[in-house]
């Protein structure tokens, strides 16, 4: 008689180990992008570059992060990766800017990212432990990303204080539930290729502290 226990035991210890590898490259290769782009911030902090046209920032945005899934099985995915981070950090400069005119500039800008570091910590902590399928969340994802995108947009557009409150709320939540997902896809194996991984962890990041930091400041009537 066949004994497949061991079989069945060793194909879970090889996904075990390949979960394991895809996120501990993730986190090593996040860590590295978001230092580039406190750099690439603090150049443009330094170069007092003015904030961009929301439709350039979209075009770049989006444009870069398709090359990204473009190219994220080979060599040239990391270097997508990089241009991608560099170019939203690059974008963050001029809000940072702009916040750190205000008194209490320095302290919000603080206090967002301490709150992003907690949240992403807490959040991944959750999935990592619990080891609970968070997969469920796809659909939220997605109709959540279009929905805050065009609401984003019209808010820009109209100055429309009170649904932009509305637009970083629910970025907040997006971001959140972002941060679930993705982790929990890593853990069981839905994502095994880090670029990919990386590039979601970092957009739940950026949005987080985005905003965040504008509802810090429209708390304080800034």
């Amino acid at each position: 008689m066949v004994d497949r226990t061991y079989g069945v035991s060793q194909t879970t210890s090889s996904q075990s180990v390949d979960a394991h590898k895809v996120l501990r490259n993730t986190y090593m290769l996040l860590a590295m992008t978001l230092l580039f782009s406190a750099v690439t911030a603090g150049a443009a902090m330094a170069m007092g570059v003015a904030q961009m046209n929301v439709f350039i920032f979209l075009i770049g945005a989006y444009g870069l992060m398709f090359l990204v899934h473009k190219t994220a099985n080979s060599a040239m995915g990391l270097l997508a990766t990089f241009a991608f981070t560099g170019f939203m950090g690059f974008t963050l400069g001029p809000i940072l800017s702009a916040y750190l005119t205000l008194s209490n500039g320095p302290q919000l800008i603080m206090t967002a990212l301490g709150m992003t570091a907690a949240t992403f910590v807490g959040l991944s902590a959750v999935a990592l432990i619990t080891r609970k399928d968070f997969s469920f969340l796809a659909n939220f994802i997605m109709a959540g990303a279009i929905v805050l995108v065009v609401a984003m947009v019209v808010a820009m557009i109209f100055n429309i204080s009170g649904l932009a409150l509305a637009v970083s709320a629910g970025f907040v939540l997006f971001s959140s539930a972002l941060i679930l997902y993705e982790t929990s896809q890593i853990i069981h194996g839905g994502q095994t290729n880090y670029i990919l991984a990386t590039i979601s962890l970092y957009v739940a990041i950026y949005n987080l502290f985005i905003s965040l930091l504008s509802l810090l400041g429209m708390a304080g009537d800034d």
